[in-house]
């Protein structure tokens, strides 16, 4: 079996030059190794995913001169699959209904940090504060019942519990320039939310549940996913999904030194190409000559 990529933007903005960066990483491998590039459209976030972002992505993409194999994976047609690894998680008994609102949220964690430092995950948010996780089973579901909104909280202990020692084959390089076996340290993260009421999915789940069922074997993605790596591992191993090996590369990062993203409106790919840019000055832009 060749090798499998993808790419998986997500259609809530425009593609910046990072994202034509791992594109083209993707499609550099995929041409090395002869194997498949994927393009997955990550579309669960309903509120914010448009399909005029969608069809720019593919535009981008063509113009950059990148193919993909068809057809694309879209999240938002497929949420039947998570549900299903959610009711797995569910039947092991790590799975539990959290009812605070953000509001609530962050009412605790300020109360916590009040009596002392209260503990981040690794991209600088704090840990869940909440106890829904002690509730009896009839108080959560007379809650549930009642309509409120609640989110699906992985009770990390015992997931960590159920899957010890993981680690994973890194083949690029860790924002500290971890190499080769990795240790994996989910734990880190707390009590992730692997879905909420009005959606069946999160990021982490969705993630694992596609690079499995598209036989993805090298995932190719920027370091700000690298310590997210640790929940995907532990999630993989809970679901009995295969393993990947991750080549995770560096950020393209503005004059600031801050990394390029659509909520602080980097300069599209778009812009770019009405500015007269060609597709081998994005290379050159982004450091592959």
């Amino acid at each position: 079996m060749p090798p499998v990529f993808r790419f998986a933007p997500s259609p809530n903005g425009v593609l910046h030059l990072g994202h034509a960066y791992s594109a083209l990483l993707n499609f550099e491998r995929t041409r090395e190794t002869g194997g498949l590039l994927l393009l997955r459209i990550e579309d669960i976030d309903a509120t914010r995913c448009r399909p005029e972002f969608e069809a720019a992505i593919y535009e981008d993409l063509a113009w950059l001169g990148i193919t993909w194999e068809t057809p694309v994976r879209r999240q938002s047609e497929h949420l039947a699959d998570y549900r299903a690894a959610l009711d797995r998680l569910s039947a092991f008994g790590l799975v539990y209904p959290a009812f605070e609102s953000r509001a609530e949220i962050a009412r605790l964690v300020a109360a916590r940090e009040a009596d002392g430092l209260w503990p981040h995950d690794p991209d600088g948010a704090p840990l869940y504060p909440g106890d829904s996780k002690s509730l009896p089973a009839d108080e959560r579901s007379r809650l549930i019942a009642s309509g409120v909104p609640y989110a699906l909280r992985l009770d990390m202990a015992a997931a960590c519990q159920r899957a010890a020692g993981l680690n994973w084959n890194e083949l690029g390089d860790g924002p500290d320039g971890e190499r080769g076996i990795v240790p994996a340290r989910p734990e880190a993260w707390g009590d992730v939310i692997l879905a909420r009421k009005e959606t069946p999915t999160s990021y982490h789940l969705s993630v694992v549940v596609d690079d499995a069922l598209q036989g993805v074997s090298e995932i190719v993605r920027g370091q700000d996913l690298f310590h997210a790596t640790s929940v995907h591992r532990l999630l993989q191993v809970l679901l009995g999904l295969p393993e990947p090996a991750y080549r995770h590369h560096r950020l393209i990062c503005d004059g600031e030194g801050r990394k390029l993203s659509k909520s602080s409106r980097s300069t599209g790919l778009r812009e770019l190409r009405a500015a007269g840019i060609t597709p081998a000055g994005i290379r050159q832009l982004v450091g592959l000559g």
